[in-house]
C-alpha cells in the first residue's frame, strides 16, 4: 500500500510534469519573423513559385552536407514539427530541401542530426536521390536549431484515492475501498524524446 508521502510525490511529479509539458515554445533561434512560417512542404511544392519570398519553417534529418563558397548547404529529409518546433521521431519523410546557411558548418557535426531551419524561401533546384531525379525547395536558412535525441525513463502512475492512499484512512479499512484511481502495476518505460 502507498503511504501518504508517496502519494504526494506521485501527485506533485505528475502536475509537474504537465506543467513542463504546457510550456512548450519554440525556441528564439528558430522563431523567426512571421507569427505562421509556411511548414507544409506539399502545398510549397505544389506551386513553389507562389512562396519565393515568405518565411518557411522546416526540420527533420541532414541527409548531406554540402560546403560552398561563404556558405553551407544542408538536405534535409523533413518531417513534421511538433508545437515547440522540433521534428517528429518515427514520421516519415515528407520531401527534402536544401538549406542554405551563410558560413561554414562542419559536416561531422551536422550529418545524421536532427535540425530546424527558419527562413525564406528562394525557389527550387534540380538534383538526385540516387539516381532518381529530384526536385528540391530551396531555402535561405537564417535562423537553425539542432536537436539532441536523448532517453528518458518514465515511472508508471502510482495509485490515487481521493483520501490519500487506500489504506486505513478515515476508519476506512472495512469498507472495501481499496485504491481509488488509476494504477498502472507496470515497469517504468523508456522513452526517446527530442531536446535541447
Amino acid at each position: 500500500m502507498a503511504s501518504r508521502k508517496q502519494v504526494v510525490r506521485g501527485l506533485l511529479a505528475g502536475l509537474v510534469i504537465a506543467a513542463l509539458s504546457g510550456c512548450v515554445s519554440v525556441p528564439d533561434e528558430i522563431k523567426g519573423t512571421s507569427p505562421t512560417p509556411q511548414q507544409d512542404l506539399v502545398r510549397v511544392m505544389a506551386a513553389p513559385q507562389l512562396y519565393v519570398g515568405q518565411e518557411a519553417r522546416f526540420g527533420g534529418k541532414v541527409v548531406n552536407v554540402k560546403n560552398q563558397t561563404g556558405k553551407t548547404r544542408l538536405e534535409i529529409a523533413t518531417v513534421p514539427l511538433d508545437e515547440g518546433a522540433r521534428p517528429g521521431l518515427g514520421t516519415p519523410s515528407r520531401g527534402r530541401i536544401y538549406a542554405d546557411v551563410n558560413g561554414f558548418l562542419d559536416p561531422v557535426d551536422f550529418r545524421n542530426q536532427l535540425v530546424t531551419v527558419v527562413g525564406p524561401i528562394t525557389g527550387t533546384a534540380k538534383g538526385k536521390i540516387g539516381d532518381t531525379e529530384y526536385t528540391y525547395m530551396v531555402m535561405q536558412a537564417n535562423g537553425y536549431k539542432r536537436w539532441r535525441v536523448t532517453q528518458q525513463v518514465v515511472m508508471p502512475p502510482q495509485p490515487i484515492d481521493p483520501y490519500w492512499g487506500g489504506g486505513c484512512y478515515h476508519h476506512r479499512c472495512g469498507y472495501g475501498y481499496g485504491g481509488w484511481g488509476w494504477y498502472n502495476p507496470g515497469p517504468a518505460q523508456v522513452q526517446t524524446i527530442v531536446t535541447e
